[in-house]
């Protein structure tokens, strides 16, 4: 069983032929909501791999708290651990330029509520050996009550490294499993302007030091990863993107249903970064996420 401990939010998604530069307004050319939220986005990516999911988290008594759960309602996730709060549900606000890549404002709202006790909460219905999905939208000291409470019970903590908040680097030391991005691992690495070089040079480091399965997503250049001492590399697929703010999300939500559906970590990692690639595909978080059976032909 996964259970993804995190952010809930509805997408508020425009879209422009270019990104602003600062102090800059361009037109936009469309507009349109969708449900969002790194923890909902992983825990759909999740289901959508085949896996029985619970999402764990909290949502604002508003217009926007059933539209955000919809599609994870209408996918058989289990939201029994999520709580309902006075406030807004929290809100993502994007800009999607015309080559795919984004802009993104999150204001937390029902988000900030979570605390640690719900962590105890999430992790008193899992067993040990289930798997653990975080993320740091949510209060760093849920995520690091989660992460303590895993490690006592024996769940598999994944912790993705995103957004990079100040705790960032601490938190990650946490986690049995870490999953970053080029910017956020040189975070967690403490080091700036890595090169292909040195960023294999600072997985080997850091995996000495911890013992931990580091994760690099590296875009269209697929991802690098380090697990018992050995380093692994997977590909993508050669796409145009539409809209790559789902991306990062598919592959977390994949990577961690590939590994409880028993997966080895190599085919875990290619189907992960085939998933991510269909992600950019389509607009929107959520809704780009792809079905199994769309990355079982592509794998």
């Amino acid at each position: 069983m996964i259970t993804v401990f995190g952010s809930i939010n509805m997408d508020l998604i425009a879209t422009t032929e270019r990104l602003p530069k600062p102090g800059e307004t361009v037109a936009g050319n469309g507009f349109a909501t969708a449900a969002g939220g790194k923890g909902a986005n992983q825990a759909l990516a999740a289901r959508r791999a085949g896996r029985y999911v619970h999402m764990a988290g909290a949502v604002g008594k508003d217009a926007f708290a059933a539209e955000a759960l919809a599609l994870l309602d209408d996918a058989g996730t289990d939201l029994s651990l999520i709580k309902h709060v006075d406030g807004p549900t929290g809100t993502a606000l994007i800009l999607v330029g015309g080559d795919g890549e984004n802009m993104i404002a999150v204001v937390p709202g029902a988000n900030g509520q979570v605390t640690p006790a719900d962590a105890e909460t999430a992790i008193g219905r899992m067993d040990e050996g289930d798997i653990l999905m975080l993320q740091l939208e949510v209060p760093a000291a849920a995520v690091e009550g989660a992460l303590s409470a895993a490690r006592a019970k024996g769940v598999t903590s994944i912790l993705n490294l995103a957004p990079l908040i100040p705790d960032a680097a601490r938190l990650g030391r946490l986690a049995d499993i870490v999953i970053a991005n080029e910017t956020e691992f040189e975070r967690l690495a403490g080091q700036e302007g890595m090169d292909a070089q040195r960023r294999e040079a600072a997985l080997v480091r850091l995996h000495a030091e911890t013992g931990q399965t580091l994760i690099v997503t590296l875009g269209a250049d697929g991802v690098i990863a380090i697990r018992d001492g050995s380093i692994s590399r997977a590909q993508g697929l050669k796409i145009e993107p539409v809209d790559t703010v789902g991306a990062g999300d598919t592959f977390c939500g994949y990577f961690a249903a590939s590994l409880d559906d028993g997966l080895d970590f190599v085919s875990a990692l290619r189907r992960a970064a085939v998933a991510g690639s269909l992600a950019c595909l389509k607009a929107g978080a959520q809704p780009s996420i792809p079905l199994s059976e769309e990355v079982a032909d592509r794998t």
